[in-house]
């Protein structure tokens, strides 16, 4: 790989260069926020004790089949981590982008994997975000009984760390009554309700025609993205076949890059800051 440095160079000038700004992230975007690092095992299960002595994968876990089997410690998984994003600050690297794609003549656009809602958050415009994953701020019937996605508001659930359960009542659907989940596209899933998400995805591609019909710059700037779950990276690297971009790759592991692209070996908020010192 190039010197680092050399990277970096490149890497901002492509970035105050550009006309418009896409910004793609991973869950490594929000280790430097206090979000925990669910890579591999070890990583998911110091996170969660209880789990580990249950012997849950993440895989495992995050899967539909528990608010069947368990609803109590299926709240308990996804009641944590909502309370969790709930009291989590985004670091600045956040709100360092958010100043950069307000300034573009055509401005930004979020493209993450994330369902914590850290970048509406950070003040990203809610109509300039596609969660492909879906959002653990929205609800949905678990059978469905509907097609209707509602947010979750002010409702918290209670969970009780030491047995891993979720205490009290659990979130309802609001047309039938019967038990509601995240809005979250989980594994070996064929309930999720994508509806939201797709209007999002409409919206990403209504911009990108506007790019493509002014011949414009792109910089695309990904963060923490892995190939564990490709999408992200797959979403970045189609981008730049379709439209006349530069994508900046920063992750500390998963750096490697196609040709023409630049790849950047550090964390998410280091790799920010030294973009745009």
């Amino acid at each position: 790989m190039e010197n680092i440095e050399e990277n970096i160079r490149h890497a901002s000038k492509a970035l105050k260069t550009a006309d418009a700004l896409f910004i793609t992230a991973g869950a490594g975007m929000g280790v430097d926020s206090g979000l925990p690092d669910f890579r591999g095992n070890s990583g998911f299960w110091k996170a969660y004790p209880p789990i580990a002595k249950m012997g849950k994968s993440f895989t495992e876990m995050a899967n539909p089949v528990w608010f069947d089997k368990d609803p109590e410690i299926a709240w308990a998984f996804y009641g944590h981590r909502l309370n969790l994003y709930r009291e989590t600050t985004p670091h600045d690297g956040f709100l360092k982008l958010l100043e950069l794609g307000k300034s573009k003549k055509y401005g930004y656009f979020v493209f993450t994997s994330n369902v914590d809602g850290q970048f509406q958050k950070a003040g990203f415009d809610h109509a300039l975000i596609e969660e492909c994953h879906g959002s653990i701020h929205h609800l949905q019937c678990i059978r469905p009984c509907s097609h209707q996605i509602w947010d979750m508001g002010e409702k918290s659930v209670h969970v009780d760390l030491e047995v891993f359960k979720a205490t009290g009542e659990l979130p309802k659907c609001k047309n039938c009554g019967g038990l509601a989940r995240p809005n979250i596209l989980m594994f070996g899933d064929w309930n999720w309700i994508g509806a939201r998400s797709n209007e999002q995805g409409e919206r990403l591609n209504k911009w990108f025609q506007g790019l493509s019909d002014r011949n414009a710059n792109l910089a695309i700037i990904e963060m923490g993205a892995g190939h564990a779950v490709p999408t992200v990276r797959l979403q970045s690297q189609r981008t730049i076949r379709g439209i006349n971009s530069t994508l900046i790759r920063i992750n500390p592991r998963d750096f490697d890059v196609p040709r023409g692209a630049i790849a950047i070996p550090l964390g998410a908020k280091e790799g920010i800051d030294r973009i745009l010192c």
